[in-house]
C-alpha cells in the first residue's frame, strides 16, 4: 500500500470514528461512545460491549478484564501500548448495556442494538480489510462463528469471508471476565494457550510486530 493510499484511509478512519463517537441510535445504552486508537492495522479486535468503568478511562477493555486481556498479550511478546497502538480495537456494541436487572455481570445487548451497531462494524471492515480478526467473548464469537461450546472453537483458526470474498483468519478468545473460570482450568486454560500461540504464530501478527 503506498503512503497516500495510507493517508486516505486514516484520514477516513477518523471520519469515521468521529460519526460513530455521535451515534444515539440505542435508546437504552448508556454512553459514552467507547472508540479504540484509529490505526489503520490488518489486525482487527471485536470484543462484546464496554462495562461500566470503561467510560472513565475512554477506551475499550480499560479496566479489570483488561488487565488480564493484556497479560495474555504480554506472555505471547505484545505489551498493552503497542497492542493498542497497532491493534484496531472494535466492539459488538459500543456503549456501556447496563447492569443486567436480574443480577449477575452487566446486560447483555439486545438483537437490534447489536444489528444497530454492526452498521458501524461494517464500515470498519471497508476501511481496514483485516487479514487477522480476533473477537473476544462469546458474544463476539457468535457474530461469526456457528458453535455450541467454547471447547469447539476456541484454540483454532477459522477462515471466514468478510466482506464478498474476502477471507479473514479468525482465531477467538475467551473472554477474560474476572467471573469466569473457564480460562483458568483444563480445557479451556489449554485452549486458552493454544490461540495465544496461533495468534503469535500467523504471520500478520508477525509482520506487525514484528
Amino acid at each position: 500500500m503506498s503512503s497516500s493510499i495510507k493517508v486516505i484511509s486514516f484520514n477516513n478512519l477518523i471520519q469515521h470514528q468521529q460519526k460513530l463517537s455521535k451515534c444515539v441510535r440505542c435508546p437504552d445504552m448508556i454512553p459514552p461512545v467507547i472508540i479504540g486508537n484509529a490505526t489503520s492495522s490488518a489486525i482487527m479486535s471485536v470484543g462484546q460491549a464496554p462495562g461500566v468503568h470503561e467510560g472513565k478511562v475512554q477506551r475499550p477493555f480499560g479496566w479489570t478484564a483488561g488487565k488480564t486481556l493484556f497479560q495474555w498479550f504480554e506472555s505471547i511478546g505484545v505489551s498493552e501500548a503497542h497492542y493498542r497502538e497497532h491493534v484496531y480495537m472494535a466492539a459488538v456494541c459500543r456503549c456501556f448495556p447496563g447492569k443486567n436487572p436480574k443480577g449477575g455481570g452487566d446486560r447483555v445487548p439486545n438483537k437490534e442494538e447489536i444489528a444497530n451497531c454492526s452498521y458501524w462494524l461494517q464500515q470498519e471492515y471497508q476501511l481496514i480489510q483485516p487479514k487477522l480478526l480476533i473477537p473476544i467473548g462469546r458474544l463476539a464469537m457468535e457474530q461469526y462463528l456457528e458453535f455450541k461450546l467454547l471447547t469447539d472453537i476456541v484454540g483454532k483458526q477459522h477462515a471466514k469471508p468478510l466482506l464478498g470474498d474476502h477471507l479473514v483468519d479468525i482465531i477467538p478468545l475467551p473472554h477474560p471476565s474476572g467471573l469466569s473460570t473457564w480460562y483458568r482450568k483444563p480445557p479451556g486454560k489449554n485452549l486458552l494457550d493454544d490461540a495465544l500461540q496461533l495468534i503469535k504464530h500467523h504471520p500478520t501478527w508477525h509482520n506487525t510486530f514484528q
